[in-house]
């Protein structure tokens, strides 16, 4: 089922500041989208704006192209799993699992014989055969989320709605349970939209990002877009670790401020900007600068090094090799940062000569 929503608003209570402020988003059928952005982005109003559980002021959604914003949750074909949970703790794994099925109408409701087939088959589903009886006090926190999504999928829903499902679970669980719903997610043929903070695991499991910012979409794709191509500082800084370096651009020269800091050609619109530039993409060029490695240690797959330059100390990592560092003189190629200008990403120019400045 595809989901589109157009120009969404939603207020607080005091009526005066907007939770979501012209939201437009369209999430195809069998995606994986993951919203993501800092506390207070508005990530899971949306989410619960979608679900029929928070109210809107303006704005339209459409499943399939039928209109649902007056629809009540229960009437959306949507699963929805909460951060914390929300398993019934007086109620064993099977009971949690068909609470949905037992309270459709008549007319719609499986039988008993049905309900319990259906439960047995989720259980399985989720590598969970054993555990029906169970109470949720006494499950791992891996456990209790897989029985909260057998029950968001109970009644076969054509949606789901993930809100932080992971944010409890150790990082070992956490790896595996995100795997493991990649491809039930491709196995059902879901559309689903997962809220997360964590901008690594929506790298590793999403088809798209949608970045949010003070309620707002700041930019949406592809995580190798938003990597290389940020809309913004923020994207650039959010989407992983940072350096940035004041720099002047002429003549499509990049010159940084930092005379240890080599030059490089790119095909912007002259004047002062940003280069930002992930520590692990920095190459060191022996002979070429007066900088020189003050301090090293070898962590994993990376050597961490503590460079004096003509300005400021520099931090970065590079790739771990057998390779002897040098000992001399080096100059710092940040050739590979992206370039901002006033918070705005510099797209370079086409090749029909056109300058495009990216904007939102």
């Amino acid at each position: 089922m595809s989901i589109h929503i157009s120009h969404i608003t939603r207020l607080d209570q005091s009526g005066h500041k907007h939770i979501l402020d012209a939201i437009s988003l369209t999430v195809e059928e069998g995606e994986f989208v993951a919203l993501i952005g800092p506390s207070g982005a508005g990530k899971t109003s949306l989410l619960r704006v979608i679900a029929g559980l928070d109210q809107i002021e303006k704005g339209e959604i459409s499943f399939d192209g039928q209109h649902v914003e007056a629809l009540p949750p229960q009437e959306r074909n949507i699963g929805f799993v909460f951060q914390n949970y929300a398993l019934f703790p007086h109620m064993n794994v099977a009971d949690n699992i068909s609470f949905g099925l037992r309270l459709l109408p008549a007319r719609s409701r499986p039988s008993k014989k049905e309900i319990n087939q259906k439960v047995l088959k989720l259980l399985e589903l989720m590598h969970l055969p054993h555990i029906a009886d169970s109470y949720p006090h006494r499950l791992s926190g891996g456990q209790k989320q897989r029985v909260a999504l057998a029950r968001a999928l109970a009644t076969q829903p054509k949606v789901l709605l993930l809100d932080e499902p992971f944010a409890a679970l150790d990082p070992l669980v956490r790896k595996n349970i995100r795997r493991w719903l990649r491809n039930l997610h491709t196995e059902l043929g879901l559309t689903t939209i997962l809220v997360t903070h964590d901008q690594s695991e929506a790298i590793e499991i999403a088809d798209r990002l949608v970045v949010m910012q003070n309620g707002k979409i700041t930019q949406t794709g592809h995580p190798h877009l938003l990597d290389t191509k940020p809309a913004t500082t923020f994207i650039m800084e959010f989407m992983g670790e940072t350096l940035t370096f004041p720099c002047s651009i002429k003549h499509n020269l990049v010159v940084p401020n930092n005379p240890s800091l080599l030059p490089f050609a790119a095909a912007v619109p002259e004047g002062p900007a940003e280069a930002m530039i992930r520590p692990y993409e920095i190459a060191l060029v022996p002979g070429e600068g007066q900088a020189r490695i003050s301090r090293y240690e070898h962590r994993g797959e990376h050597l961490y090094l503590e460079i004096e330059t003509e300005k400021d100390p520099l931090s970065i990592r590079i790739p771990y090799t057998a390779q002897t560092l040098p000992s001399g003189p080096i100059g710092i190629d940040i050739s590979s940062a992206r370039l901002f200008r006033n918070g705005h990403y510099l797209e370079e120019t086409s090749q029909t000569g056109n300058t495009l400045v990216y904007s939102i």
